[in-house]
Parts: structure tokens; C-alpha cells; sequence
């Protein structure tokens, strides 16, 4: 009859050879030119949304009907909008609602969807039964649709109320991931062998579910930060999102639609949101890559 002891030395926790980890991964990511070239983008806006002044001098609300309109010239690259305001400047302030939207919702719903997914995972059941049901009544939902509905209920929507309510209906994704995960991994025999050795259930979860279960809910989350930011623009490009007087590229998408002949109000955000979701999308696939054993070259 074999002991715990036993037990433990027949499999022991996955290895770096089985998914990298920490700086094993960090240096082959850094190796892939989509990871840096994404990251050198996201980076820059990043820092748009910080720290504006270090890209524009120029005051977003100070504005001149008298320019209304104007095209881009040397002294102003981008143009004037309807309102006489510096185009430029307006692009570069209108960064930070959609990386403020981005991270709160990806942190967030990470959490949300790890904790949920562990729970589910580990404890089957009515914990179970209760989170799943409850992530497959919101999969059921419309996903723009509710989000319309929703937001209709507040008569102010500021950042923060439009990432609340993406992380309301998004975090069932990650967590039916997580539970998939955690699943496979509560079977495994460090894991039964923490059990017989009186380990309690917040200790498994932390020391050996989490560590081995978290990789490709990581991925998903490193994905889903472009969504994010594709979502916000939409929401408020269809007017239910974003109010004036705040600065963002999906306001100034919906507001350039109505002026069609001016195809600089439209170009110049829509430039910007665009690579912004490219390159978080670019470097979501690529910790995908690196994250997954399986997509290991």
C-alpha cells in the first residue's frame, strides 16, 4: 500500500518543460517581433492616456468656430473638428477612456473569472451548479443588445459604469474556461496527494490549482483587452456609451459619420482605435503561443 509520500514522487507538479513560466516565458516572448511590435504600440498609448502633454502642447477644449472644419496642415496635423478644436490634441486626449476601459475591465474581469472558475471548478455541485447556471442565463443574452438595455438605466455613463457592465456580461467566458482547466487539474495526483496530507481546500487552491490552472484564462484576458476597447467605441458610436464633454475616439466616430465630406474626422480616430485593438489582439495571440504547450514551436 503506497503512502502519500509515495504518491507525491510518482508525478510531481508540471515543470518548465511542460509551460514556461516567469522569465523562461518573458524571454520568449521578447524573441517574437509581433510581441514587441505590439508592445512598443501599446506602449505609446499607454502613454497618450497618462501623459498628453508629452504628445501635445495644446489645450482640446480651447476652440474657434471660425477654424471649424479645416483640413490638416503643417501647423495642425490633423485638422480643426466642427467645434474649431485642434484635431490633434482631441485624437491624442480621447486615448485614455479606451485604455481606462480596457485595463479595469481585463483586471476585474479576470478576477472575477478566475475566482468563479476555481470555485466551480473545484467544489462540484450546488457551488457549481449555481455559477454555471448562472454564467450559461448571461451566455443567453444578446451581448450588445443587453449592454443597450443596461446601460439605458443610468442617466449618467462614465467610464466606469460602461466597464462595469462589460464585465457584468463578459466574465462567464473566462470562468467556464478556468472551470475546464481546474477540472482537469483537481484530478491529478499532487493534488489528491495535498488532500490525504490534510491540506485544506483554500491552501489546494492556492498553491496548486490556481498556479497550474491560471495560463490560459491569462491568454483569454490578454485577448479579451481589445475587445474591450472595440466594445466601448461601438457602445458609444451607437450613443449609448460615452457623453460629451468627455474626449474618446468613439465619440468622435459618431460625430464624424454625419460629416462625410470631411473624411478627416473619421480617418484620424478610427486610425487610432484601429491599431490600438490590432495590437493588443497581436499580443494576446502571441502569449496564447507562448502560454500553450500545445502551440510551442
Amino acid at each position: 500500500m503506497s503512502s502519500p509520500a509515495l504518491v507525491v514522487a510518482t508525478e510531481t507538479e508540471p515543470t518548465a518543460e511542460d509551460a514556461p513560466a516567469g522569465a523562461a516565458a518573458l524571454r520568449e516572448l521578447l524573441r517574437k517581433p509581433r510581441f514587441v511590435l505590439s508592445g512598443v504600440v501599446i506602449l505609446v498609448i499607454v502613454a497618450m492616456a497618462a501623459f498628453p502633454r508629452l504628445f501635445t502642447s495644446a489645450d482640446p477644449t480651447a476652440c474657434n468656430l471660425r477654424y471649424s472644419k479645416i483640413g490638416p496642415s503643417a501647423a495642425h496635423w490633423f485638422g480643426y473638428d466642427i467645434q474649431g478644436c485642434d484635431y490633434f490634441a482631441n485624437v491624442i486626449y480621447g486615448a485614455r477612456p479606451s485604455v481606462l476601459v480596457s485595463v479595469s475591465v481585463s483586471l476585474v474581469g479576470f478576477v472575477v473569472a478566475c475566482t468563479l472558475g476555481m470555485l466551480a471548478g473545484y467544489f462540484p455541485g450546488f457551488v457549481d451548479g449555481l455559477v454555471s447556471r448562472t454564467a450559461d442565463v448571461l451566455f443567453a443574452l444578446p451581448g450588445i443588445v443587453a449592454m443597450i438595455v443596461i446601460l439605458q438605466a443610468f442617466s449618467a455613463r462614465s467610464v466606469w459604469t460602461i466597464a462595469f457592465v462589460i464585465v457584468l456580461l463578459g466574465w462567464p467566458a473566462g470562468m467556464r474556461l478556468m472551470r475546464s482547466t481546474v477540472l482537469s487539474v483537481r484530478s491529478r495526483e499532487y493534488v489528491l496527494a495535498a488532500r490525504v496530507l490534510g491540506a485544506t481546500a483554500p491552501h489546494i487552491l492556492r498553491k496548486h490549482i490556481f498556479p497550474n490552472s491560471v495560463a490560459p484564462l491569462l491568454s483569454l484576458t490578454t485577448l479579451s483587452v481589445g475587445v474591450a476597447v472595440g466594445t466601448e467605441a461601438a457602445l458609444t458610436f451607437l450613443g449609448i456609451g460615452l457623453q460629451p464633454p468627455t474626449i474618446s475616439w468613439g465619440l468622435q466616430i459618431a460625430i464624424a459619420a454625419s460629416y462625410r465630406d470631411d473624411i478627416h474626422l473619421f480617418v484620424f480616430p478610427a486610425l487610432f482605435l484601429t491599431l490600438t485593438v490590432m495590437s493588443f489582439m497581436m499580443m494576446g495571440d502571441t502569449v496564447r503561443d507562448a502560454l500553450d504547450p500545445k502551440l510551442r514551436k
